[in-house]
């Protein structure tokens, strides 16, 4: 029987020969991840359970990301609480100025190989589909049954295949295919499926553009989204991950849900408007919009790529007097790559603040929430009611060039409107 990616994926990590969309199965994991919100509810979930022992510490990493650095007291006990935790096990432990935001480090550090299965403690455990991974995120009961029992129970999802034809345009990113996927199908379209990128479009991204692509595959309701691995994937793999794997690609005759074509020959910069990833209109029909903060950042958009993209924009500018710019890269990597070029140099001198790799802000929590009234552009991937602090502030998604530009210009316009274009 003929079957997709994602259907190999968890047949092969499972005790079923066969199995089709709607079946329920139990897959075993290769990697179980968890950081400093999630980790310690599954914890306590655990030891409900009596149980006392990871089913394999060399698959179990834990991540303190979200609280690092500590706000307060309370997220201080969750930083000790994972690191003694981590400590006992016998778990890998990536703490304060060793690692950075979860799904960058793990990719970077060569824990994510193509074929793999992951379940983590985190909703954007799908971006590990840009390495032709089956990632995905799941709450922390299910997250301690995978630590107790190393598996989980799916509903084998159905596919949904995303062709991108033609090759992105000048300032277009990895984040405007995603927003293009999402404008198209809805934030439930992907819904008990799985979205595979596929085409000519595809297979000429760069490892980073795929991270921020199947990185937001959640906004679009789907489990994960997926790259069949290629050469870009070997490339980057390449002594980086030590783990043998072999790329594998959905049966020519494989049954789909859907598929949709995206013409990237066509598209041009994107903007999600609040307070919905779905939101979507082209950067033109947001512009003027003013802006009070701009956030660049996070693990969807927080790569090399994407710091990059933001000196293009803020080299020889300032930010303008009424905008606080806020930049994170995703990794202390990154961060000291980001040094190495010079591109912290850049920032701190158009007047930006950069801060050290942390989730904090994305999701509210600390290190550049917005006040009532505010209106912020960010890199992140959710922008609903209250995400990065309050209720009545609002926050529009966009990629480095469109949210540096804003920071220059104080409200919403082209790239192309302050730099003229940019390096490839």
């Amino acid at each position: 029987m003929p079957h997709t990616l994602a259907e190999k994926l968890l047949i092969s990590h499972s005790e079923v020969d066969d199995a089709s969309p709607g079946d329920i199965i139990m897959v075993r994991c290769d990697l179980v991840m968890a950081n400093d919100v999630s980790g310690p509810v599954a914890f306590r979930q655990m030891e409900r359970m009596g149980v006392q022992r990871v089913f394999d510490p060399s698959k179990v990493v834990m991540v303190s990301d979200h609280f690092m650095p500590a706000k307060d007291a309370r997220s201080a006990a969750l930083q000790k609480r994972l690191k003694s935790w981590s400590d006992l096990q016998g778990v890998y432990y990536y703490g304060q100025g060793r690692g950075g935001i979860e799904h960058t480090v793990l990719v970077e550090d060569g824990w994510i190989v193509p074929g793999m299965v992951i379940a983590g403690g985190d909703s954007h455990t799908c971006t590990y589909g840009a390495l032709g991974a089956f990632g995905t995120g799941l709450g922390s009961t299910d997250i301690a049954a995978c630590l107790a029992f190393g598996e989980f129970w799916q509903q084998v999802p159905g596919t949904i295949q995303v062709e991108f034809t033609g090759h992105k345009g000048s300032f277009v990113a990895g984040k405007d295919l995603i927003l293009a996927v999402i404008a198209d199908i809805g934030v439930g379209g992907g819904a008990n499926a799985v979205l595979e990128f596929v085409g000519e479009g595809a297979a000429s991204l760069s490892l980073d553009d795929r991270l921020a692509v199947a990185n937001m595959a959640v906004e679009a309701g789907a489990e994960t989204g997926i790259f069949p691995a290629d050469e870009v994937t070997a490339r980057y793999l390449d002594r980086r991950a030590d783990r043998e794997w072999h790329p594998e690609r959905s049966d020519p005759d494989a049954s789909y849900v859907r598929k949709v074509k995206i013409d990237l020959n066509s598209l041009e910069p994107l903007v999600a408007l609040p307070h919905s990833p779905g939101n979507v209109v082209a950067v033109s029909e947001a512009r003027g919009t003013k802006i009070d903060q701009v956030y660049i950042g996070n693990c969807s958009n927080g790569t090399i790529t994407d710091l990059r993209q933001t000196a293009e924009i803020l080299r020889g500018n300032r930010v303008h007097p009424d905008v606080r710019a806020i930049i994170v890269p995703a990794s202390q990597k990154v961060y000291r790559q980001a040094i190495s070029e010079g591109l912290i140099d850049v920032f701190i001198e158009a007047g930006a603040v950069v801060s050290t790799p942390t989730c904090g802000a994305c999701f509210g929590g600390h290190m550049g929430v917005l006040a009532e009234g505010e209106r912020a552009i960010t890199t992140t991937n959710r922008n609903f009611k209250g995400r990065m602090g309050s209720p009545l502030a609002e926050v529009c998604l966009a990629n480095a060039y469109v949210a540096a530009a804003a920071a220059v210009a104080g409200e919403i316009v082209e790239p192309a409107s302050i730099c003229s274009e940019p390096v490839r």
